[in-house]
């Protein structure tokens, strides 16, 4: 790729991100939350039943924030919590039907404009960006790594 070609690519990731998350964050402020409960609403919807310290792994925040976090979505009604089955300290996530239908809102029109084809092509490109070492984590967030 020539470096206009690499640019140009950046840019539209760039100016594509900041639109996406412009349109989440308006979203967000309406019911009194940020990023981070999107990032949290996202993973939970992702895997139900996920446990808390994976989570955290996964966003890369404290504890305590975390708790903020979950504290704001379960006061919403859109988080719910349980005890684990072999391990009764252990909290497992799981979004309620009202959590599930505002996350799925979040994201379904940017993708719904751009098309399949789109889409696909731009997921190469991402997965093309994740490092070696982290690739793995993300395969397995998506079903696709042991």
């Amino acid at each position: 790729l020539r470096e206009d070609e690499v640019r140009r690519g950046v840019e539209l990731l760039y100016f594509g991100y900041t639109r996406l998350t412009r349109s989440v964050d308006e979203l967000l402020v309406d019911h009194g939350f940020g990023r981070a409960h999107h990032r949290a609403l996202y993973f939970i919807a992702r895997q139900p039943d996920l446990p808390v310290n994976a989570l955290l792994k996964i966003l890369s925040i404290t504890k305590q924030s975390l708790g903020r976090v979950l504290s704001d979505l379960s006061a919403k009604g859109l988080v719910e919590t349980r005890a684990g089955e072999k391990d009764r300290r252990q909290k497992l996530l799981r979004l309620t039907d009202e959590g599930a239908a505002f996350e799925a809102q979040l994201l379904s029109a940017a993708y719904a404009a751009a098309g399949q084809e789109s889409v696909t092509g731009f997921w190469r490109v991402l997965e093309g960006l994740i490092p070696e070492d982290e690739r793995q984590m993300v395969m397995k967030l998506q079903g696709r790594g042991r």
